[in-house]
């Protein structure tokens, strides 16, 4: 047997909830294949079989697991279905079919035909007394307890008649939540709404707390990180927002007249986010703590520059990073970004992907956001607001024109940066968005 062991899972994650499960027990499974998906403070991840062989399942799903945990084990020569545990009332497997080759029609009946042959009655799933015997999952556990609901009153649909959480919600669809005692999701169950307060029966006179109806829906575990690292960056970080506009002409000359010839040699359309990342990183030439954070009493400066882009995803805001984006080019930073925004919505960016980010650019601008003030991404101490570009009337050289406009929001941890830095930085980049070809002269 090879057991099959949570890995190491990024900087600061040591725990992680199992999703769901790939493959079932005693399902055969062949080497790299995916067998169960993990999800983490940052991200669903999918953990890939060590060996090739037969599953054995040890943790179910809603699991909290740590690294280290033993999750499955994986006999390499097994067959590939298991046998009964008789123990926990699972059925023994039903007899072979009398005219199949593994079981010719005058071969001897074993000892123990008889209960073979009780297991293949049409009965599949244990009576409700076994189904009840079974142990039930934590997040199972923490909603019987929580509605001081008996577990035996329960229809089990899981495996072997086992009571899933599912199961518990279903039941307690049919009455109202206790007041007292709101009904809290396990960390990483899925958001299924359910019902708390429901509407007052036709005729009947409202309560003081009759407000109409409302659903309870539990956070999934990266909602949960999501609000906690928002509370732990304005309670941990001196948060300071400076603003400025910019004059978006140039770039979108600019990609007028080469966005054909772009897309033809990188495979990608020329977006601002490349301007922005490197107008970014040559500003840091002049404000490099815009780059470093505070780690305790110091403070670290990397040697690289790991661009954090905000992506909106249907299971909250996630920020895959660009590493080594000061290395790149335009089409590579065009490219990556992309790559990235599609992993990030098909729920399939790695761990590694989400971590090390030193600086973040979120653009609001695709929501049509006019202005904001973004919120600092821990433990980095700086993040750059980009918002619609709108067309607006400004003066220049004593003329009033209409230019297309963007406002900037940069926020930073006042902390280290001071707010003369801050604005130089964003003067900085704005310079080299209305003027691109200082980022080709460096200047």
């Amino acid at each position: 047997m090879h057991d099959v062991q949570i890995p190491t899972l990024g900087e600061s994650v040591t725990e992680a909830v199992i999703v769901r499960w790939l493959k079932k027990d005693g399902e055969r499974v062949a080497l790299d294949e995916p067998i169960l998906e993990l999800e983490t403070d940052k991200a669903s991840v999918e953990l890939p079989s060590p060996i090739a062989g037969v599953i054995h399942v040890a943790r179910a799903e809603g699991d909290t697991v740590k690294v280290g945990d033993t999750v499955a084990r994986i006999d390499p020569l097994g067959p590939s279905t298991p046998p009964a545990d008789k123990s926990v009332g699972e059925p023994a497997s039903a007899p072979s079919d009398p005219g199949s080759a593994s079981a010719p029609k005058d071969a001897t009946p074993a000892d123990d035909r008889p209960a073979v042959a009780e297991s293949a009655s049409p009965q599949t799933a244990p009576p409700k007394s076994a189904a009840a015997s079974l142990p039930p999952t934590p997040a199972v556990r923490r909603l019987v307890e929580e509605h001081d609901l008996d577990v035996g009153s329960v229809e089990g649909t899981g495996k072997s008649g086992r009571v899933t959480k599912a199961d518990v919600l279903r039941h307690l669809g049919e009455r109202p939540a206790p007041a007292s005692q709101p009904a809290v999701a396990d960390a990483g169950d899925s958001a299924a709404p359910r019902p708390v307060t429901p509407y007052p029966a036709a005729g009947a006179a409202p309560t003081a707390n009759d407000t109409g109806g409302t659903t309870r829906t539990p956070m999934t575990r990266l909602r949960r990180r999501i609000a906690e690292r928002l509370l732990e960056a304005q309670h941990g970080a001196a948060i300071l927002t400076t603003f400025n506009e910019v004059d978006m002409s140039a770039v979108l000359d600019l990609r007028k007249r080469f966005q054909q010839s772009f897309e033809e040699r990188h495979g990608t359309r020329l977006g601002f986010m490349s301007f922005f990342a490197r107008a970014c990183i040559a500003a840091m030439a002049d404000v490099p703590l815009l780059n470093a954070r505070i780690e305790g009493d110091d403070i670290l400066q990397p040697d690289s520059v790991h661009i954090g882009v905000a992506v909106g995803t249907p299971r909250g805001l996630v920020v895959p990073v660009l590493h080594h984006a000061d290395r790149m080019s335009f089409g590579e930073i065009e490219s990556g970004i992309v790559h990235l925004a599609d992993l990030a919505r098909d729920n399939k960016l790695s761990i590694a992907d989400l971590s090390g980010g030193t600086f973040t650019i979120s653009n609001g601008g695709v929501y049509g956001s006019l202005l904001s003030t973004p919120i600092l991404n821990p433990p980095q101490s700086g993040i750059l607001g980009l918002h619609k570009i709108e067309k607006r009337a400004v003066v220049v050289d004593d003329q009033i024109v209409i230019r297309p406009m963007m406002y900037l929001a940069l926020s930073y941890d006042h902390r280290l940066v001071d707010g003369a830095e801050a604005v130089t930085f964003l003067v900085r980049v704005k310079e080299r968005i209305e003027a691109p070809e200082r980022l080709l002269l460096e200047v």
